[in-house]
């Protein structure tokens, strides 16, 4: 495909862009509770319109935008006010979540560098239900990932199991606040004091919960410490673009002090060109994502996002209560948010997935690692408030028609077959051979996803990665249109 020779009109380019999302996932119904968050149209309209009026700012250079500078300082002062409100934390704004857990870890990278020169390979402390996005940040920063286990019936970290993998290499530990997967707490306190104790950095991964969790406090959940008020916590990580409901990608990661933040910040005047200095990933960024988090904060206001959080708290408590009236459904776990994971000991979970999606509801899957199980996840937002009830009935209704199907033999084959295979030696032959009989064809994906999920699932998570890449590998290349 080339650029076109001519260009088209305003009303082409609208038409087609518009028939590229005829099987995108429908969201304004509230019935996707993954990857989703919508305040609504009037939210909608402000974002926008702040969005589109900082589209072409750069956010390069404070000194040709100085308003973007203030803009982000207002939006880390708000973010530190949410999250304990200590004198002397500091933020910066960044693209999303995984920019933020970066960010931490390249600080506790540098940070080390500078006090502890000793460590000449430096290790991260994490539990296996932090977010993937620690998993990147080792892989892109050279730092070894320690995974510890968590309690297997409530998904909280075990500050035992943390204490015993710290080694003199240790640079951070990681905390979810709350993890993604289970919607869990993790026992914030008591791995500060660890963290503390051993003068190691203690990150707390807030991404999907530090916005909520203050809200549904102050609705009486029964909550621990979470934040800058408990010594020990050094840095924090918060997604604006989640529950706070702005566009994305805004999130904000946090610091103790200017002098540990010191270290995210990069700097290179040894080249040619202008001196550049980054206190985030990015160089060139668009100020659309920045001014409208700081509209939309300004346009809901705490009585706005309290309003909100009834809703989803009220919501949460209804589907909740609907899981556990199921006898084919289990919860994994107590959430102590709005996610939540369950399964069922009847037959794969998978098939509640597709059929979810022939009743016009998405939710998403999740395997079974680490003392988890495969798992349905959902995340629930305000938009779901007026529709929890159907929600429950449709999942009712699922669960009966999924009943009957039991689990995949294919997937118990490939378990079989896989037990005595190494790792190393799985193929993209192989992978393909899997797809076809997943029901994968010519790079288009099934409609129903029941039997890929379940193969995926007993796969070994190195094999998984490795299947992912080469699946997606195939699908980011351009084909004719037949």
């Amino acid at each position: 495909m080339k650029i076109p020779a001519h260009g088209k009109s305003k009303d082409q380019i609208k038409t087609e862009l518009e028939a590229f999302s005829g099987r995108d996932l429908s969201w304004r119904d509230g019935k996707t509770l993954a990857y989703i968050y919508d305040g609504g149209a009037d939210v909608e309209e402000i974002a926008k319109w702040a969005y589109m009026r900082y589209l072409t700012e750069n956010g390069l250079d404070p000194t040709v935008y100085p308003s973007m500078m203030l803009i982000e300082n207002e939006l880390s002062a708000m973010a530190a006010a949410h999250l304990g409100g200590v004198p002397g934390v500091v933020g910066s704004f960044t693209s999303g979540g995984t920019e933020s857990c970066m960010l931490a870890v390249k600080t506790a990278r540098d940070y080390a560098r500078a006090m502890k020169p000793h460590i000449k390979e430096p290790e991260l402390v994490l539990p296996v239900t932090a977010h993937a996005a620690f998993h990147k940040a080792c892989h892109y920063m050279d730092v070894k990932k320690v995974l510890v286990p968590v309690d297997t019936k409530t998904f909280k970290a075990l500050p035992e199991a943390v204490e015993k993998a710290i080694t003199p290499n240790t640079i951070q530990i990681v905390a979810s606040a709350v993890s993604y997967a289970h919607g869990v707490l993790d026992p914030i306190e008591p791995i500060a004091a660890i963290a503390k104790k051993h003068n190691v950095l203690f990150h707390v991964d807030g991404c999907i919960g530090g916005f909520l969790l203050p809200y549904f406090k102050r609705l009486g959940a029964p909550l621990g410490e979470f934040d800058f008020r408990v010594p020990g916590v050094t840095s924090m990580s918060m997604d604006w673009h989640k529950y706070a409901y702005c566009p994305k990608g805004a999130s904000v990661v946090l610091h103790r002090s200017k002098e540990l933040r010191r270290f995210q910040m990069y700097a290179a005047a040894d080249w040619t060109g202008y001196t550049i200095i980054n206190p985030t990933i990015q160089s060139s960024k668009t100020g659309g994502p920045m001014a409208a988090a700081w509209a939309v904060l300004n346009f809901l206001g705490d009585d706005g996002y309290m309003n909100f959080s009834k809703r989803i708290y009220g919501a949460t408590n209804t589907i909740l209560d609907g899981i556990r009236k199921n006898a084919g459904l289990r919860l994994l776990g107590e959430p102590d948010l709005n996610l939540i994971a369950f399964t069922s000991d009847e037959f794969s979970c998978y098939h509640i997935i597709d059929e979810m999606k022939a009743r016009g509801w998405y939710v998403q899957p999740q395997f079974g690692y680490h003392g988890s199980e495969p798992n349905v996840h959902l995340s629930i937002g305000q938009n779901v408030f007026d529709n929890a009830q159907e929600f429950v009935a449709a999942l009712n209704d699922s669960v009966e028609a999924a009943k009957p199907k039991g689990f995949s033999q294919l997937a118990a084959k490939v378990k079989s077959e896989l037990s005595r295979m190494n790792p190393a030696e799985f193929k993209p032959a192989m992978l393909n051979d899997l797809m076809r009989a997943a029901g994968i064809e010519d790079g288009q994906l099934p409609r129903k996803s029941a039997e890929l999920n379940q193969i995926l699932n007993v796969l070994p998570p190195k094999v998984t990665e490795f299947a992912l890449i080469e699946f997606m590998n195939e699908r980011y290349v351009y084909r004719e249109k037949k």
